[in-house]
């Protein structure tokens, strides 16, 4: 299970990917298929890592919608 509270919320709506075919695209705003690649591929380590996993466990759970009233 990956570690969610509010700051990790937030970054997923303020945070960019910082490289690849989605470089410049919020967290919250990346496909379920390229989420999904990491999780079966392995996710980056470190602080991305956790996003990109959390974001994939929200996404994969049907509960991107929480993050809605955090977007600015």
């Amino acid at each position: 299970m990956v570690e969610m509270n509010h700051e990790h919320l937030e970054l997923l709506v303020t945070r960019t990917m910082p490289y690849g075919k989605y470089q410049g695209r919020l967290i919250a705003d990346l496909p379920g298929n390229y989420l999904n690649w990491f999780a079966r591929t392995g996710f980056p380590k470190g602080e991305l890592g956790q996003l990109l996993a959390l974001m994939q466990e929200l996404d994969h759970n049907g509960l991107s919608s929480l993050l809605d009233p955090l977007r600015k």
